[in-house]
Order: structure tokens, then sequence, then C-alpha cells
């Protein structure tokens, strides 16, 4: 199984991974492939996203079951640790490209 999620995404990038995958959602596209043609489908998310962000999910031999890429810019990265890939989050941009503070001055 091979799903692939994109935000921002050209509409010809869309339509392109909707020539290989079926969309079940805006911007969320899943199928069975092989390793090539996944690895094919990637590479054609890398020259075409943009300003946009990627993620694909895939099954595979690990522990989870399944292993995941990203691409783009998002708050999400993955982090391996003790050979197992978690989600980490940045913390949030305020709107003047500074760290947003969780804390109030009174």
């Amino acid at each position: 199984m091979l799903v692939i999620v994109v935000e921002n995404a050209p509409p010809r990038l869309r339509g392109r991974l909707a020539v290989w995958l079926l969309e079940i959602r805006a911007g969320v596209y899943v199928g069975k492939t092989s390793r090539r043609i996944r690895e094919l489908i990637w590479d054609q998310v890398h020259a075409g996203i943009e300003d946009g962000n990627a993620i694909m999910a895939w099954t595979t031999n690990t522990e989870s079951g399944f292993d995941f890429d990203t691409l783009g810019a998002n708050r999400r990265i993955p982090v391996e640790l003790d050979g197992v890939k978690l989600v980490s989050f940045l913390p949030p941009q305020a709107p003047d490209g500074g760290l947003e503070n969780d804390f109030k001055s009174a």
C-alpha cells in the first residue's frame, strides 16, 4: 500500500499523481505499487512540488509495518530513534518569522 498526501501542489503534479494512484480525497492518493514505481513517483513529486509539501507512506517490513518520507516545509519532521521513525514538531512560527512564545507577559 502506498499513500501520498500533498498540500499546495500545482495542478499538473496532482494530475500526474492521478495517473498512477487513486485520488480518494483532495490531495490524498493511494495505490499499490512496486518499490521501483514508488521511487519513480516520489521523484516526480520532488520535481513538481514547488512551494507545496508532501508526505509518502508505504508498507514495509519494519517493526511498525510502514515507513514514510516527507518533502517541503512542514512543522512535522521525521526523526529516527533506535530504528523507529517518529514525528517531531517544530515550534510554531510567529507572523514576523520568529518563534511564538507560549508564555504571556503579565
